[in-house]
């Protein structure tokens, strides 16, 4: 039997001393060990009991725990036979896990959930207690972590922890995981893996040479004329594709990865690929290693500026529904890209279980998806519209997943739109000014009952006061019955933020939208 016993709550509020931590004026993290006595302050409580079922699988059912010494004390309710609960922790610390800890906080079967780091935007709204001091790279860390607390379901956000193996580790030590295994990883990690398997796969994609050699890159790009894209082969926080109008430009991103190593080890090896011409669009889908079911579509903004003008970034806002992907292109995607892919990975032994995002671009000439890049997690900020608009139990529905038991699971969406509008640090994605202060975040979300600002980059000062310590600092959310109401909402929320050191996109939903520009300082 587990030696640590505790309470929780489907919105934890921890105490310590009587001193709340859930307040905006004081620090919201939380830290849990053995040293200091902490309670969870429950709406209704329950524990777990680690129980062994083989060498290589464990988990954790309700039944009584025992105290021991002085770790927290105990209170239990036996939950029903019909609804399984479960606790939750999530891996990551931006404005995508901040959507995930909001949708779980929702879900009926999730008794708590844990977000590792975590941010203090996910803390002070009260959507997932937070646990910063917690390696997420240290898998023995994370394991101890989940048996401790009774975690029935790791969620793992980023791509970094998947690629280095987390869900792996997890999985073998009988954790439920929604994440790929580091192998399935590659499909992100290795552009060229993910561009062999398009080939082997017959998956519709741009036609592609991969180089280590910057000369013989350089003689490629000539002989295939711009505009062409070159992409770094591994992780470059987004950063690692470079769509070049001209030779020059071309040869500037050539020599920038593989000579002067701007991306490190990620730009080593290098994709030139054909630029395609059309709109771009993201398309997600949920992964039990054999099946695959659809999430709502959406569309982002990746270029900094207004018309989708400036250098890519991560993503300057995104809207669900997105109109360009029909449910007749819907299907084509399916068919033509997720499914071989899906069923691919796994001939290849590497099954995939997790969310896979493909970003596609909707060529002009013939109107048919083709596959640009994959990424093995939820797109931020995609996450957040998809979220917000979620009405299934998302806790069940990754279980489902991890179980290879989606066949069958139908999905319940919000009807109208949702839009995200991202607010990021004046320079980003260039260099930019850490530490400033930003206000009326609490009065932005008052605009209207569907405001939603979800935190991405953001830290405490000591005067309690929310501070911009990243590129992409919150994603102002807002639901409407169709996509202009979302947008108005979301942009009079945006308003509502004092924010001097920040700036954002007018015009967000362009595309959807082009007979109004939202004009407004930014």
């Amino acid at each position: 039997m587990a030696s640590s016993s505790f309470t929780l709550s489907p919105s934890p509020k921890l105490l310590h001393n009587n001193r709340s931590f859930h307040s905006q004026n004081q620090n919201p993290f939380v830290f849990l060990n053995s040293s200091q006595s902490f309670s969870l302050k429950p709406h209704f409580s329950f524990t777990f009991t680690h129980r062994s079922v083989s060498p290589s699988r464990t988990f954790f059912s309700p039944f009584t725990c025992l105290a021991k010494n002085s770790e927290p004390s105990v209170a239990v309710v036996t939950p029903s036979k019909r609804e399984e609960r479960v606790v939750v922790l999530v891996i990551g610390g931006g404005g995508r896990e901040h959507a995930l800890c909001s949708a779980l906080k929702r879900s009926s079967s999730c008794d708590s959930v844990f977000c590792a780091p975590g941010n203090v935007g996910i803390s002070s709204s009260g959507d997932a207690t937070c646990i910063p001091d917690l390696d997420v790279f240290d898998s023995e860390s994370v394991i101890s972590f989940c048996r401790k607390w009774g975690v029935g379901l790791v969620v793992v956000g980023p791509e970094a922890p998947l690629v280095a193996g987390l869900s792996n580790e997890l999985v073998k030590a009988g954790i439920p995981t929604f994440g790929p295994s580091s192998e399935a990883a590659a499909l992100e990690g290795s552009k060229n893996f993910m561009k062999n398997l398009c080939d082997k796969y017959r998956i519709p994609t741009a036609k592609y040479k991969t180089f280590t050699d910057p000369s013989a890159a350089k003689k490629y790009i000539q002989e295939q004329g711009p505009p062409i894209v070159v992409k770094a082969d591994g992780l470059a926080a987004g950063k690692g594709v470079i769509v070049a109008m001209t030779l020059e430009e071309a040869y500037e991103a050539v020599d920038s990865m593989l000579i002067e190593n701007v991306f490190g080890t990620a730009g080593c090896q290098i994709v030139v690929e054909e630029f395609l011409e059309g709109e771009e669009a993201s398309f997600f889908a949920l992964v039990d290693g054999e099946n695959a079911i659809p999430l709502e579509s959406a569309q982002d903004h990746k270029r900094v500026g207004d018309g989708d003008t400036g250098p890519n970034t991560g993503g300057m806002g995104a809207y669900s529904p997105a109109p360009i992907l029909t449910k007749e292109l819907q299907s084509v995607v399916m068919e033509s890209i997720i499914l071989p892919t899906v069923k691919g990975m796994s001939a290849e032994g590497c099954k995939f279980v997790g969310v896979l995002y493909a970003g596609l671009m909707i060529e002009k000439k013939s109107g048919l998806p083709k596959l640009i890049e994959y990424n093995v997690r939820f797109g931020d900020p995609e996450c957040q519209v998809l979220m917000v608009r979620l009405e299934s139990d998302l806790a069940q529905v990754l279980l489902a997943a991890c179980r290879g038991e989606l066949t069958g699971v139908t999905l319940n969406w919000s009807p109208g739109s949702a839009m995200v509008v991202v607010m990021a640090s004046k320079g980003y994605p260039g260099s930019y000014e850490k530490g400033t202060v930003i206000r009326n975040l609490e009065e932005a979300e008052q605009v209207a009952p569907s405001v939603k600002i979800f935190h991405a980059g953001t830290a405490l000062d000591s005067d309690g006061n929310f501070i911009a310590t990243g590129g992409r600092v919150l994603g102002v959310t807002a639901k409407g019955k169709d996509l202009e109401e979302a947008r108005d909402r979301a942009y009079q929320a945006v308003e509502e933020i004092n924010w001097p050191g920040g700036f954002y996109r007018r015009d967000i939903g362009w595309r959807a939208l082009p007979q109004k520009q939202f004009a407004s300082q930014g």
